[in-house]
């Protein structure tokens, strides 16, 4: 079951994590200062790329944080997020979704990287989903699948302002991929996700909701998200 040429020794592996909170309406207005923990949690050489304001988007949610770390081991990540989590003014709040995902090639293009491995700063908004292809996708000819995702990704380089993130997800929930999308504007992202319905590889798509959408803040906005 393991082939040996598959996770080089010297593989820079880049994990991530997304984890989605709600407040409890009948709590009380959570108070506290992030900075602490948040540096705690750098120095162990995760990165937070962004607390994100997703109330609005959703009824059942109100801030996303994503955390990447490359080179380092996942339970890193995991640990990370307890920190956190047990920080004011996150410690009284209900966890709603999480996602991990770890970089690694993409079918038919072994070059391309996340956005967090490239160094690219995060943008303003981010929509993150996961996805899962249809049953026969994997045993499709490989010069359909490759031509259906080339054309795919001819649709979404157009759109020269977003930053992808696929990672994968197999055996890490119940996703094959997760795809985070950053822009500078919300409404990049909505005609991103629209050219790519008008796709052939859209055809293999078995699911891919729930999306959770916000805008990226600082950490001295967050009590006012979670007021």
């Amino acid at each position: 079951m393991t082939d040996p040429a598959a996770n080089s020794p010297t593989e820079t592996l880049g994990y991530t994590l997304w984890a989605v909170f709600r407040r409890e309406p009948s709590a009380s207005a959570p108070a506290g200062d992030l900075t602490a923990a948040v540096a705690e949690v750098e120095a162990s050489g995760v990165t937070v790329r962004g607390f994100y304001d997703v109330s609005g988007l959703r009824a059942d949610a109100d801030l996303m944080i994503w955390l990447t770390g490359v080179g380092i081991a996942p339970e890193v990540l995991q640990s990370a997020l307890r920190t956190l989590r047990r920080a004011e003014p996150l410690a009284s709040l209900v966890p709603v979704w999480n996602a991990m995902g770890v970089h690694r090639d993409a079918e038919f293009t072994a070059s391309h990287l996340p956005a967090f491995m490239r160094d690219k700063d995060p943008e303003a908004w981010l929509t993150v989903y996961p996805f899962v292809r249809s049953y026969d996708w994997y045993i499709l000819p490989d010069d359909e699948r490759r031509q259906m995702l080339a054309d795919h990704g001819r649709k979404g380089a157009a759109h020269r302002s977003v930053l992808s993130n696929t990672v994968a997800s197999f055996a890490l929930g119940d996703y094959e991929w997760i795809l985070a999308l950053e822009a500078p504007e919300l409404v990049e992202l909505v005609d991103l996700m629209r050219d790519l319905r008008q796709t052939e590889a859209r055809r293999h798509v078995r699911e891919e909701v729930p999306f959770y959408t916000g805008r990226r803040i600082g950490i001295d906005e967050i009590a006012e998200v979670l007021a």
